[in-house]
């Protein structure tokens, strides 16, 4: 059974050192374990979707909470689907400092990311609307 979970969390450091060790452990380990992805990453916070197999995503969700580099985090949306919507990536990536604010601020009330002020479903429609105007890079 396919779920997709998507999550935010603040960043203890938001280093370039920090997110390319994120991606790289996950375009590392997704594959292997069936997951597919992006992870949105700006302003000190991390919005992440991830999809595959049940246990695979608990447990790897399970693995995020135990990680020191999130704090403050929150599932926004946990839902069974039939297809993946970013089954392209094990692990894509979206720095939000380089995404047209107007884009952002269709979807809160300041053209910033802030995944903690909206709702699950707002946040996965930036999402797509990310991966629609080909703003996802990393493709692996």
């Amino acid at each position: 059974m396919l779920v997709r979970l998507l999550y935010v969390s603040r960043a203890h450091n938001e280093s370039p050192d920090d997110i390319e060790g994120i991606l790289a452990s996950s375009r590392k380990k997704n594959l292997g374990n069936g997951i597919t992805g992006i992870l949105c990453y700006g302003g000190g916070q991390y919005l992440q979707a991830i999809e595959g197999g049940r246990n695979a995503v608990n447990a790897l969700f399970s693995l995020i909470l135990a990680d020191k580099r999130h704090k403050d985090v929150v599932i926004l949306h946990y839902e069974e689907i039939t297809e993946r919507r970013f089954g392209g990536w094990t692990m894509g990536q979206v720095n939000v400092a380089k995404v047209n604010a107007s884009t952002v601020l269709k979807y809160s009330e300041l053209p910033a990311l802030d995944p903690y002020a909206v709702s699950g479903g707002v946040s996965l429609a930036l999402l797509e609307e990310l991966m629609a105007t080909a703003s996802i890079v990393g493709r692996a």
